[in-house]
């Protein structure tokens, strides 16, 4: 049986998770640099990032934003889209090698509209060292819980722990 995903109603400002890691490689780099045509010397020319900068090459600072957005388990059942990505900052530099994870905490919600609402999450990348190497507000759209005339789990599925949130247990998004 498929557990109950976390619905806004039973969200609570300061529930948080921490994501598994992720390893930035060669190819994420030259890849995202392919993709984006941002080539600059910095991620893309080894003698000229070893001279220059950061003392070697480096990932993008979108690409590691988006890994952020990757690696926090998203549960399509309850999460409908991204409204806005506010207030990046870029602390350090993620080299090639290094392992960056993400730690997310429910910093705000609002009600939408009946079937669902606003929830804006604190992202907090780390490294491999536990430095922050960048942060962010993410604001995505979430499914508010089904009304019973609207397909919603009964008896036992519908059950959850009382008093407990859904991300106590670090199922932030799944």
């Amino acid at each position: 049986m498929r557990e109950a995903p976390p619905y806004f109603d039973s969200l609570r400002i300061g529930d948080s998770m921490e994501s598994s890691g992720r390893t930035v490689t060669e190819f994420d780099v030259v890849s995202f640099a392919a993709l984006t045509g941002d080539w600059h010397p910095q991620h893309a020319d080894a003698a000229w990032a070893a001279r220059n900068g950061f003392g070697r090459r480096i990932a993008h600072g979108m690409l590691v934003l988006s890994y952020a957005l990757g690696l926090l388990p998203i549960d399509p059942r309850v999460v409908v889209a991204l409204r806005s990505m506010d207030r990046a900052v870029l602390k350090r530099p993620v080299a090639i090698g290094d392992s960056i994870r993400v730690r997310a905490q429910v910093a705000e919600k609002r009600t939408l509209d009946p079937g669902t609402g606003l929830v804006t999450l604190a992202i907090r990348i780390v490294n491999q060292g536990d430095a922050l190497v960048a942060r962010f507000e993410m604001t995505v759209i979430w499914r508010r819980e089904p009304g019973p005339d609207e397909g919603a789990a009964t008896g036992a599925e519908a059950e959850e722990e009382p008093g407990v949130s859904p991300l106590q247990d670090g199922r932030l998004l799944a």
